[in-house]
């Protein structure tokens, strides 16, 4: 085996493949034998590679074949990995272990104060494989859907706004998620959204000082499916209070791009946002386990929400 390289967007369709087969053998020998995870949207891709940067790290066999990969990002102070793989049959030979070590020391020469990453809480055995490596298990992330609705009034989205606007929209994000967990900066994946079309960051309160944000994609992730989800990648609000609002603005938004409903990745940290999610039809739709490196996990926000999906 050689690597780390730097995998490139001419890489997709071997990544591609890479990753449906070998997500598909881990269902396989979860006894999910007839569960097939079809390739990705290389729009996609396309997103998490220019977010990772340098840190979109592959590994190649002697006859240069894709074998592993690790999508190493980092937004401010929080470091994730995710996805990352090793083909089947180059498993149980020490490459997973390399492939998530070369993750922690590309994060480690960063100023970040959190690194993890998510995996199935059904899978034992990447449990402890990862827990062998110094990752210590934290709060479920519970996909949550709800419904899209129309409302009244017309969202502010980021997107639509000229060009000064933007920008000053943009750094009133960055201000305000500075505010709520010092260090956290999601400008970067906010301006990937908008650059690739690939969805948008919709505003709560004034369009100079909002009180929230949400970052979403409606892109299908699936290629040639239809457009039935809007998916929250990340979300900040100055006061939980605000979250029944900011769902329903969301419920509102994907009913206005044509998505059937609204999906947030929501992590166990905030138990009342959960229960109002629930008492507003939320459905309870997939569960992830989230784990962190010990001494580098997040902190909930004492006051204020946010929430960082640590997928693509």
């Amino acid at each position: 085996m050689s690597g780390p390289f730097v995998v490139t967007p001419a890489d997709i369709p071997e990544l591609n493949a890479l990753f449906s087969e070998a997500f598909t053998d881990r269902y396989r020998r979860d006894g999910l034998a007839g569960v097939r995870v079809p390739p990705l949207h290389p729009a996609i891709w396309q997103y998490a590679l220019a977010d990772a940067g340098d840190g979109a790290l592959c590994w190649r066999d002697g006859q240069g074949r894709l074998v592993a990969f690790n999508l190493v990002h980092h937004s401010g102070a929080e470091g994730w990995m995710g996805p990352l793989c090793v083909h089947p049959e180059h498993q149980g030979q020490g490459l997973g272990s390399e492939v998530v070590q070369a993750g922690l020391r590309w994060l480690r020469k960063l100023p970040v104060r959190v690194i993890g990453l998510e995996t199935m809480p059904r899978t034992l055995d990447n449990i402890g494989f990862y827990a062998g490596l110094g990752f210590v298990p934290g709060y479920c992330t519970l996909t949550l859907t709800l419904e899209a609705a129309p409302t009244d009034g017309v969202p502010v989205q980021v997107g639509g706004l000229p060009m000064a606007r933007r920008e000053a929209a943009l750094l009133a994000c960055r201000t305000l998620s500075m505010r709520v967990l010092s260090g956290y900066d999601f400008t970067r994946e906010l301006e990937l959204t908008q650059q690739l079309a690939l969805g948008d960051t919709v505003l709560l309160g004034p369009e100079r000082a909002p009180t929230g944000f949400a970052l979403y994609h409606t892109v299908p992730l699936v290629e040639g499916r239809s457009r039935e989800e809007l998916r929250v990648l990340k979300l900040v609000l100055a006061q939980r209070a605000d979250w029944p609002a900011m769902l329903t603005l969301l419920a509102g938004v994907a009913y206005r791009s044509g998505c059937r409903r609204v999906a947030v990745r929501m992590q166990g940290d905030y138990p009342e946002a959960f229960r109002a999610t629930i008492g507003m039809g939320g459905r309870v739709r997939w569960s992830d386990l989230r784990m962190s490196v010990h001494g580098w996990a997040e902190l909930a926000p004492a006051e204020g929400m946010v929430l960082s999906n640590w997928e693509i």
